[in-house]
């Protein structure tokens, strides 16, 4: 048998599909690929801050189980050895939770998320716990309560957030796959900017029993993976119904059958709104063009919709997120997840508690969120904002019902600018919300979207910059399938 390094350079090219067969044709084992990741990690985590803790230990038992299991004839699954990245505010028993924040910083969970149980049921391993803007509160992972994680493309720039850490963990090679969770594009803007897919599910394709809610009628878990087709194989692993979330169904659809020819008679169509105005940088457009054009090579025909509500969606956001964060984060109050004995010092009263624990535990950009939620939630204010957000966010899902009666994919920009410089933005936060402006619509409307790179990673020709660019696939209720067929023929015939 070959050694890893041999038989797989680099690392960061090696799809899930291609460790799969290599590892059934004995070109390397599952121990051999695990250690790679966390030699990979150990070598470059200082710099590109993706982990807020490893799982080496038991990653490596698992491994060596599967390796045995092999050498015995046993059947595998295809996500056996399969070394995944998971965002920290998703549970592993008996490995860190922290959310990335430091009022967790302690916490250690006591179950496993739904979505944990189902890989750990096809035999992969995790490597890790990813960094995050704290309680997923952030799109450029800066509001992380330990430290920034940085795009691997330049060090200097920010990967996207909230779910950053996981994107630059596929993107560098420290692991073959990842789970994070969008709330608002926490999972494409990411991908987009790290160069690798993102998928942000049907609200209700997948459990979210085991995350740490930050707003539950928006959020998601999600993969990333290097290939549409990772994705799609990860994807149809966590979907379905599960009796601890009520919202949870299983309605999507089985994603990993591939019919070109049904893809091909699929209408796409662009959003008039999403390609007008100045916000949109030309490198950006430029290239969302450049996969506008491959996909009509490929013989998709396009077709101009509207939603004419975008242009409320951001601040309809921004009114519904933050209300739900201000319930959801109520349970952190330094008597159950804190050391109440560093949290209290010499103070007894439950208010004096409250203000310790949660003063000092919180970071700036989850306290914003948390003042500006209890606001449009109080008496006096409740209609004038949250009501009236909550019919907006009815105008925008019906605009996408109205959109969908012409065609069939809806393809957009992710993000409207490049990845920024570490710190360009932290003190405007205004500008930092700008960039979810073409994400936010879709979790509002409850929608599936796949975030999918212009140019793939074995081009290594992005931008003038050398920065990642995405393009986004927004897809029917439950119709994964359409979006991720479309992923995978861009990326095998036209990407």
């Amino acid at each position: 048998m070959s050694h890893v390094t041999s038989s797989m350079s680099p690392l960061r090219n090696l799809t899930i599909r291609s460790f799969s067969e290599g590892l059934r044709s004995r070109e390397f084992s599952a121990l051999e690929v695990a250690q790679a990741c966390f030699k990979e990690i150990k070598s470059r985590n200082k710099e590109l801050g993706a982990f807020l803790s490893l799982n080496e230990e038991e990653a490596i038992r698992r491994a060596e189980e599967v390796d045995l299991a092999l050498a015995e004839g046993k059947p595998l699954s295809p996500l056996a050895g399969i070394p995944l990245a998971i965002k920290d505010i998703i549970l592993i028993q008996g490995q860190p939770a922290t959310g990335g924040s430091k009022i967790l910083e302690k916490y250690v969970a006591s179950y496993d998320a739904t979505a944990i149980k189902k890989l750990k049921g096809q035999g992969a391993l995790f490597v890790g716990k990813t960094n995050l803007d704290e309680f997923a509160m952030g799109g450029s992972n800066e509001n992380s309560g330990f430290y920034p994680a940085r795009n691997p493309w330049d060090p200097t720039r920010v990967p996207g957030g909230s779910s950053g850490g996981s994107a630059v963990a596929v993107a560098a090679g420290m692991a073959l796959g990842a789970l994070g969770s969008d709330t608002g594009g926490s999972i494409r803007q990411p991908a987009a900017m790290c160069g690798v897919v993102g998928l942000k599910p049907t609200y209700g394709a997948v459990s979210r029993h085991g995350i740490m809610p930050m707003a539950a009628s928006l959020n998601q878990i999600g993969p990333l993976a290097k290939t549409a087709e990772d994705t799609a194989l990860l994807f149809d692993t966590i979907r379905g119904r599960d009796p601890y979330d009520a919202n949870s169904t299983d309605e999507s659809t089985e994603v990993t059958e591939f019919r070109p020819e049904y893809l091909k008679k699929l209408t796409i169509g662009l959003p008039k709104e999403y390609f007008v105005g100045d916000g949109l940088d030309e490198t950006v457009e430029a290239q969302t063009l450049e996969a506008i054009d491959r996909l009509k090579t490929l013989g998709f025909s396009f077709k101009e919709v509207s939603l004419p509500h975008t242009k409320y969606a951001l601040a309809c956001y921004y009114i519904v997120m933050p209300a739900e964060v201000s319930a959801d984060t109520a349970r952190y109050d330094g008597i159950r997840y804190s050391d109440r004995r560093q949290a209290t010092g010499d103070r007894t009263t439950l208010s004096d508690i409250y203000f310790r624990t949660r003063g000092h535990g919180f970071g700036p950009e989850v306290k914003r969120r948390i003042i500006l939620g209890t606001f449009v939630l109080s008496s006096g204010y409740y209609d004038a904002y949250y009501t009236k957000a909550q019919k907006v966010r009815a105008l925008v899902r019906q605009d996408f019902i109205e959109a969908f009666k012409e065609v069939d994919v809806i393809l957009a920009p992710v993000s409207p600018v490049l990845p920024f410089k570490i710190g360009e933005r932290v003190d405007d936060p205004l500008s930092m919300y700008l960039a979810d402006i073409f994400t936010v619509s879709i979790n509002l409307a409850g929608l599936p979207g796949l975030s999918m790179p212009v140019r793939n990673l074995s081009e290594r020709r992005y931008s003038p910059e050398n920065l990642p660019v995405g393009f986004q696939l927004i897809g029917k209720p439950f119709r994964e399938t359409d979006i991720l067929g479309i992923g995978r023929l861009y990326e095998k015939e036209g990407g």
